[in-house]
């Protein structure tokens, strides 16, 4: 076991301290891949020669350093390969992490139904379960030309290959979170368009307030509605210019929204995402004339210190982006 995969147990608002926690998983590798929004791969085969340990050892340590320092819990899955650490994860509970020992591939994997496996949609998985072949045991076992008739030939042998424990990913360090998001579900299904956009604004509001806390202004915003018979709707848009401007992105939130034309739908949430992060440093600014957008960054610098002083809650999301 050389991998972790940690989920940190972050409520939204706190988004913003993955990099501190990426951070305390680089105390012992320097191979970590970011899992935005609150996740990471970590891989340990330095650090098990360097520490002693193990990997289930020094999940313990992670643990009790992320508790400590920063108040945070977090979930651990350990395998041989990232594929695995994630699929443990799945069965990991706070306190207790799920290895996946080197060797024990196959146990962990044959009873567990295909759709478990990273990489089958619901297509596949339905298409293999039509033949039978509805857990990794029996996708195993099967003749590789056989899976290669039902998904393809190069589906079919990394299908056969992941279903047998055959791990080839790998972790790969990358930057810091790429993309925010905010959920805004309703406690009841919800028909009112007022009521829509006023999630929306919070949703905004929030989005805006933890860019500007993390220095990075978004390229793209997405906006994803959740119906009441569980089916979604999904669309984006490129800002004219990267910002972290709540009310530019009130205004695009809106422009989303108002595109779907929804009619009397029964909405469960919204969920607003801020995506293609850059730092603010690199990004340009129009400049504008308006006196009123000028007033609104300023009440959101004024804001944005309020909430660096007395938390989150000393303001409240999106009542500054109208």
């Amino acid at each position: 076991m050389t991998i972790l995969c940690v989920r940190f147990q972050l409520p939204p608002t706190r988004e913003a301290a993955l990099p501190e926690l990426l951070g305390l998983l680089e105390e012992f590798t320097p191979v970590v891949e970011a899992l935005p929004p609150d996740g990471a791969l970590a891989d340990l085969r330095g650090a098990e020669r360097y520490f002693g340990r193990d990997a289930v050892e020094l999940a313990s340590v992670i643990r009790v350093r992320a508790l400590a320092l920063y108040g945070v819990d977090c979930v651990i899955g350990a395998g041989p390969g990232p594929m695995l650490a994630r699929m443990a994860l799945r069965d990991a509970r706070p306190g207790l992490t799920r290895a996946v020992p080197g060797g024990g591939e196959r146990a962990f994997l044959d009873g567990k139904p295909v759709a478990a496996l990273p990489g089958v949609g619901t297509a596949t998985a339905r298409t293999l379960c039509e033949y039978g072949l509805d857990t990794l045991g029996r996708v195993a076992a099967a003749p590789l030309s056989t899976l290669q008739r039902l998904v393809g030939a190069k589906a079919g042998r990394e299908l056969h290959e992941k279903a047998q424990g055959v791990d080839r990913g790998r972790v790969v360090p990358n930057g810091v979170s790429r993309s925010l998001a905010a959920d805004r579900p309703f406690d009841r299904d919800e028909l009112d368009p007022d009521r829509h956009r006023r999630a929306l604004l919070s949703a905004a509001g929030d989005l805006g307030a933890r860019l500007r806390a993390v220095d990075k202004v978004c390229h793209t915003l997405t906006l994803t509605v959740r119906y009441a018979d569980r089916s979604a709707t999904t669309r984006s848009r490129t800002l004219s210019e990267p910002t972290a401007h709540s009310a530019a992105l009130t205004r695009t939130a809106y422009d989303l929204y108002e595109a779907l034309g929804l009619q009397r739908a029964r909405v469960r949430s919204l969920v607003l995402r801020a995506e293609s992060l850059t730092p603010a440093e690199h990004a340009s600014h129009q400049l504008t004339f308006d006196p009123v957008d000028e007033k609104v960054r300023r009440i959101e610098e004024v804001a944005d210190r309020a909430r660096a002083k007395f938390g989150p809650r000393a303001v409240m999301p999106g009542s500054l982006a109208a």
